[in-house]
């Protein structure tokens, strides 16, 4: 008879912050994990870490899903060790500083390869293992960008998370149309204390935010998993971001863009202080 193994779950950008903190949650419950993300010694560091602690395989994927065929060489990499993939993460992300009129193209190509067509393509080449096994958990890391107004600087952020939620939506209503046990969810964090600020330097702006906006990894996770795995397609987790998400809803579209573009050019200027 062969041996049972674990579920895995795929997690992108999984060398620290959200993404090594949704390996260590759901190694936590028995599932081995895959880790991909382009530092290969903090992914191995976190790699043995969890199977001392919660003693679960570990696959660790050192890729840059800029390039345009990682999603292929990831795959080919769990291929190889003989590994099907139960649970998709995508979680890699950063922001691109600046304005749309101060950066160059290839920038923002990257940004966009990175944050929604790797997702994507990774959700759909997956899929069909999925659909054969009956079984299949993605979670999307959105945020609650993707609901708010959009402001000066990081010009393409809260599209591209608009555009996360609205695919995840649908693929989530497409699998439970067809009957699948395949549930996606979008998660949409609002501050969440991580290197995401660090990695596109913004840190000393967003340090303007007041504490009560901030939520720790570990409670944005556990919401994402837990929402997946009832089959919920979109979770905003926190009081203060169910707040925001909640009024760029029910206010008139100029008045959130006012507010929105006032925040944001009263936290840059006191980052400058």
């Amino acid at each position: 008879m062969p041996q049972k193994t674990n579920r895995l779950a795929l997690i992108t950008g999984a060398s620290a912050g959200l993404g090594a903190e949704f390996a260590r949650q759901y190694a936590a419950k028995g599932w081995d994990v895959a880790l991909t993300a382009r530092r290969l010694d903090r992914l191995a560091k976190l790699a043995r870490d969890i199977e001392e602690k919660y003693h679960v395989a570990t696959i660790v994927i050192s890729q840059d899903l800029a390039r345009p065929d990682s999603v292929d060489d990831i795959l080919a990499t769990l291929k190889e060790a003989g590994r099907h993939v139960d649970g998709l993460v995508n979680n890699a992300g950063y922001g691109v500083s600046g304005t749309f009129f101060t950066t160059d193209w290839a920038e923002q190509e990257k940004f966009i390869r990175v944050l929604y067509s790797a997702p994507i393509e990774l959700a759909h080449k997956l899929l069909p293992g999925m659909v054969e096994r009956n079984f299949g958990r993605i979670i999307n890391v959105a945020s609650v960008a993707g609901y708010t107004p959009g402001t000066s600087g990081q010009t393409l952020y809260g599209s591209v998370k608009a555009g996360i939620i609205k695919f995840s939506e649908s693929l989530h209503a497409d699998a439970k149309a067809a009957g699948h046990d395949i549930h996606c969810t979008a998660l949409c964090p609002g501050l969440t204390e991580s290197e995401f600020h660090d990695v596109n330097g913004s840190r000393e702006q967003m340090e303007a935010a007041p504490d009560w906006m901030w939520m720790e990894a570990k409670p944005v996770v556990a919401a994402g998993i837990d929402a997946v795995s009832k089959g919920q397609p979109v979770v905003v987790p926190g009081m203060v971001n169910k707040g925001i998400t909640t009024l760029t809803k029910i206010l008139p579209e100029p008045l959130g863009r006012a507010i929105m573009n006032e925040r944001s050019r009263r936290m840059r200027e006191a980052s400058k202080d």
